[in-house]
C-alpha cells in the first residue's frame, strides 16, 4: 500500500518472482479492460481518466476474476495485491472473497514517500501504451526521449498523470486509502517502509518484513 508514485508497481514486480507470488494490480487489470473496449472498460474508463476511485462492485468483481484464475496456475503460492484495497468497503469485501476461498491476507506493507516527492515522481512518468512498460523523465529516461527502449513505441502521459489529476488522485488515497493503514495495523498485519531509499533497500526492507510476518503464522 501507499500512495499513487510510491513505487508500489515497481516493488512488486521485484518481489513477486521471488516470493511466487501473483502481482494483482488492478490498475492493469482496468487498463487491459479498458484497452480491449468490453462492457467493463467502458464503464470504467471515465472514472478513471477523471482521476477517480473505480466503483468497489466492479473492482472486487474483477479481483475475484483473477484469483479464481491463479488456481490453475502451478508455479504460483499467492497473490501480491499492488495498490488494493483503497477503501475499507473494498478491503472488507476481499476479506469476504479470501474466506470463501479458506485465505487471508498474511502481510500489509505501506512504501511511505513524502507529498513532493510523490508529484514529482508522478508528473514525470511515461509509459508505453501497448506493454506498460515505465520510465521517468527525470529518474529512469528511455534512450531516445519520448521512445520505448524495448519496443520504439512512442511513450504516453497517463490521463491520470497530469498535474490536476494528480493532486485528486492523492486527495482521494488521503480521504478513502490512508484510514485502511489503520485498519490492518490494528489487525497486526502492517509494516511501514521507507520509499525514499534506493529501490534495492526498499525490496530488502519489504521481503525482510513478510518474512517475519510468515514466521509469525
Amino acid at each position: 500500500m501507499g500512495p499513487q508514485g510510491a513505487g508500489k508497481g515497481t516493488q512488486a514486480d521485484r518481489i513477486g518472482p521471488r516470493l511466487r507470488l501473483s502481482k494483482l494490480s488492478t490498475g492493469d487489470l482496468f487498463r487491459a479492460a479498458m484497452a480491449a473496449e468490453t462492457d467493463l472498460g467502458k464503464q470504467i474508463k471515465g472514472p478513471y481518466d477523471r482521476g477517480e476511485l473505480i466503483p468497489d462492485d466492479l473492482t472486487l468483481g474483477i479481483v475475484e476474476e483473477r484469483l479464481e484464475l491463479l488456481d490453475d496456475e502451478p508455479d504460483v503460492d499467492g497473490a501480491l495485491f499492488d495498490g488494493f484495497p483503497r477503501t475499507r468497503a473494498q478491503a472488507e469485501g476481499l476479506d469476504r472473497v479470501l474466506a470463501k476461498r479458506g485465505e487471508h491476507i498474511d502481510a500489509v506493507i505501506e512504501i511511505s514517500v513524502p507529498r513532493e516527492m510523490l508529484i514529482e515522481r508522478l508528473a514525470g512518468r511515461r509509459v508505453n501504451p501497448v506493454t506498460g512498460k515505465t520510465y521517468h523523465t527525470l529518474f529512469n529516461p528511455p534512450k531516445v526521449d519520448g521512445i520505448c527502449d524495448e519496443t520504439g513505441t512512442p511513450l504516453i502521459q497517463r490521463a491520470d498523470d497530469t498535474p490536476e489529476a494528480i493532486e485528486r488522485r492523492l486527495a482521494l488515497y488521503d480521504q478513502s486509502t490512508a484510514p485502511l493503514l489503520d485498519f490492518y495495523d490494528a489487525r497486526g498485519v502492517l509494516t511501514r517502509v521507507s520509499g525514499e531509499q534506493a529501490i534495492d533497500d526498499v525490496t530488502a526492507d519489504i521481503l525482510a518484513a513478510v518474512e517475519q510476518a510468515a514466521a509469525g503464522q
